[in-house]
């Protein structure tokens, strides 16, 4: 296992004035070189989840690090040189082009006076090629189509060279190619340049076809944790959807199908 990013140790955290834990005694283990999914119904705490790894939450119960430190104890810019992170929605508040969008990439290594230099700007074009987003530079980001702007989103935080990258249904908005080429491009960081890459996704079938490691989070504890073929099993998606389902195989990778109704009995 490379080194750790992110690491829970029996992790719980109660909203104030909830009855019941929004996390339940979680142990996880993210390593750099490594591609963890996270899925499970609305409400099973995956956003809750997210929000400690990423130290906006400090657990109620046991203990969460990133990079090897509490993860609430890191100052902000310092923990976005170790983490990128596309959430699930954001509105541009700002009148920005797609270039400048992407280089406030950059804030974490130029702090609020220095001009972007070289490397910056290297960055900046990086991200924007890769994220499929060069053509759109000229553009404002109040112009764009949802799809257009999650990709640039994306390339903001690629454009942090981050040590781990974090996905919160970042590809909702994207049609088939789009989603495809996030879930390749990730992929391919984790293979080629080692990073870790943490992706929260309602997409079971792509987490398996993806992850190296998939975790299956039900009523805020984790149900099911371990490669797509260990815990991507009928009794377990059945158990946690709360829905009948197929289980098949391609390519040796399991992917599930959702009966109707009328084939419940077959």
């Amino acid at each position: 296992m490379g080194e750790l990013i992110f690491e829970a140790r029996r992790a719980s955290y109660r909203y104030p004035a909830a009855h019941d834990e929004a996390v339940r005694a979680v142990t996880l283990a993210v390593p750099r070189g490594e591609l963890v999914a996270i899925v499970g119904p609305n409400g099973s705490g995956k956003t809750t989840l997210l929000r400690m790894l990423l130290g906006v939450l400090h657990p109620t119960e046991g203990e969460v690090l990133a990079g090897g430190q509490a993860a609430h104890a890191w100052r902000r810019r310092e923990l976005a040189r170790l983490i990128g992170v596309v959430a699930q929605r954001e509105e541009p508040v700002f009148p920005l082009r797609v270039y400048q969008a992407v280089l406030l990439g950059r804030y974490a290594h130029l702090g609020p006076f220095r001009a972007a230099r070289a490397d910056d700007l290297g960055a900046v074009e990086r991200a924007l090629a890769r994220c499929d987003v060069s053509q759109l530079r000229e553009r404002w980001v109040a112009t764009l189509s949802g799809g257009e702007w999650q990709r640039v989103r994306i390339a903001r935080a690629l454009a942090q060279e981050p040590q781990a990258l974090v996905l919160d249904e970042a590809t909702a908005n994207l049609d088939v190619r789009h989603e495809m080429e996030v879930f390749e491009l990730t992929a391919e960081l984790v293979r080629k340049e080692g990073i870790a890459a943490l992706l929260v996704t309602h997409h079971v079938n792509l987490a398996a076809r993806f992850g190296d490691r998939v975790i299956v989070m039900q009523d805020g504890a984790i149900a099911a944790q371990g490669t797509p073929a260990e815990v991507l099993r009928r009794d377990v998606l059945e158990r946690v959807f709360g829905w009948p389902v197929q289980v098949e195989q391609w390519r040796g990778v399991p992917q599930f199908v959702p009966l109707k109704r009328e084939e419940r009995a077959e």
